[in-house]
């Protein structure tokens, strides 16, 4: 590891490359998801669905066995509306590739973007994610600086909602493409569901992993930066229990 700091409440690791950096998120998240169990028996968990968090799935599952699974809730943190299960760009689709096909866990509450009744389905996974606490999140940070789908426009400290349908942002459909998810940009989704800011906040630890160039200009601005919806990713600086993994790309331009 390269070097190791705070920003307010927030410490953030720098590792040489994706990897390294993966396999030390991959061990922090299964101490805390251990932790979790031993002291309540389940540990209830979201994750994001990218290719950002792919080294660090990847390590996670090499360890798998190091986790009881059958005492594990998980649950996504956003997905395209209109897009069904079995689509390859659809974050569950993502979350079963990488994670659910190779464990077996307690539970897997899943976003049913394409129901019929969009707004009975925002309300009931609302009241999935309210029904306990939350033990963690592991989450990334987009290139315009948001935290699952919240963009900068529709951003909101305060949201009253737990989960909401958004429109995303020129910046954020352009990460899709850039991200290898859709061949072009008129193929990415307008309207998307996403866990609100305060329910990704509420998590008693957070676990961030964002590697690569293309991550550098929001890092810096999420770290260095005033605290504001301008970019999303800066409330991180405020939670107590939070970890920002880096490799050297996403940290480049830290200053």
């Amino acid at each position: 590891m390269n070097t190791e700091f705070q920003t307010n409440s927030l410490s953030v690791k720098v590792f040489t490359n994706r990897a390294s950096q993966g396999e030390a998120a991959a061990d922090h998240v299964i101490n805390v998801v251990n932790q979790a169990i031993e002291q309540q028996g389940v540990a209830r968990v979201i994750f994001a669905c990218a290719p950002s968090q792919d080294d660090f799935l990847r390590a996670l599952i090499e360890r798998r066995s190091e986790i009881d699974w059958s005492k594990v809730v998980v649950f996504h943190m956003d997905d395209y509306v209109g897009l069904t299960e079995d689509s390859p760009q659809s974050f569950r689709y993502y979350l079963k590739e990488h994670l659910l096909s190779k464990i077996t866990c307690k539970e897997f509450h899943l976003i049913r973007s394409d129901a019929d009744d969009l707004e009975a389905e925002r309300a009931r996974y609302e009241e999935a994610l309210k029904s306990e606490p939350l033990d963690l999140v592991c989450m990334g940070i987009g290139e315009n600086g948001h935290i699952a789908f919240n963009d900068p426009p529709v951003a909101d400290f305060n949201d009253p909602l737990g989960v909401k349908i958004v429109e995303l942002d020129v910046a954020c459909r352009q990460q899709q493409v850039n991200d290898g998810c859709f061949p072009t940009f008129e193929a990415v989704p307008e309207h998307a569901f996403t866990l609100t800011i305060p329910t990704l906040i509420s998590c008693r630890n957070v676990s961030c992993v964002v590697p690569g160039k293309l991550k550098a200009d929001a890092v810096a601005q999420s770290l260095n930066g005033p605290l504001s919806t301008d970019c999303p990713a800066s409330i991180l600086r405020n939670h107590s229990s939070a970890v920002l993994w880096l490799d050297e790309d996403s940290a480049s331009k830290i200053q």
